[in-house]
């Protein structure tokens, strides 16, 4: 097992791989480690996915790092996870470029500290063109905040309530121009959204594993992409319908 020939034969592969890296601090306290070196490890294992997601021919890759309401977590806990942002688009940014990795960032900006929200600007400027694979991090990201901020977008511009569309509302998204997620992952053996893509998410496969976040290599992103290829996806049809035919248009 080792590139995208593995998964000859195995049906499709997602273009869009949204995951909900859950477990960290389940594997720091399994390892007998502060909290917050579950998070590093879990930060480490993303050079895993990514590469692992080059390899079978994934073009969209997006993570769920901290929600809207990750801020009522403890104080130290919080700031060891922006140093933790900080220092790997410092570590990382080189080299993701180098690879043709397009960042992008989801969510509201203007709460993280200047410098880091800087930061955070310029890797999404620098990488900008690269069209390898186009990786996303959401980062102070909620799914309803998302939707309110669509619909303030709407009253702002003053489209009547009579004329909104379905359309109108995915083009004020934080992910305006990236399509939905075919497959959703969520690692640790949690069983829910999570307040993560719900505009995005109504048609997505869903994929739960028991694995922890930092122990989900790319053999276990490969068990994940063919148990989807193996699926029949109808969107709300019948089976076998081609999802055009059946009233959806994505």
């Amino acid at each position: 097992m080792g590139d995208s020939a593995d998964l000859t034969g195995y049906g499709a592969i997602p273009e869009h791989i949204a995951i909900i890296m859950d477990g960290n601090g389940r594997w720091a306290q399994a390892h007998g480690v502060p909290r917050i070196e579950g998070h590093r490890a879990g930060t480490e294992n993303l050079r895993r996915v990514i590469k692992g997601c080059v390899d079978f021919g994934v073009k969209y890759l997006t993570v769920y790092a901290f929600s809207t309401e990750n801020w009522s977590r403890p104080k130290d806990e919080v700031q060891g996870l922006l140093q933790i942002l900080g220092s790997v688009i410092d570590r990382e940014l080189k080299e993701l470029n180098a690879q043709e990795v397009q960042l992008r960032h989801i969510g509201r900006l203007e709460k993280l500290p200047t410098l880091l929200r800087k930061k955070v600007t310029r890797a999404v400027e620098v990488t900008k063109n690269n069209d390898h694979l186009v990786f996303t991090i959401a980062w102070n990201y909620g799914g309803r905040d998302e939707i309110v901020y669509a619909v303030q977008q709407i009253i702002q511009e003053g489209i009547q309530a009579s004329e909104v569309t379905e359309d109108d509302i995915c083009q004020r998204l934080f992910t305006a121009g990236t399509p939905d997620p075919d497959l959703i992952i969520r690692t640790s053996g949690e069983i829910r959204g999570s307040n993560f893509l719900i505009w995005q998410s109504a048609y997505s496969e869903w994929y739960f594993t028991p694995v922890l976040w930092p122990d989900f290599d790319k053999e276990e992103l490969h068990k994940a992409i063919v148990e989807f290829g193996l699926r029949n996806r109808r969107y709300g049809g019948r089976q076998g319908c081609d999802p055009v035919e059946s009233g959806y248009v994505g």
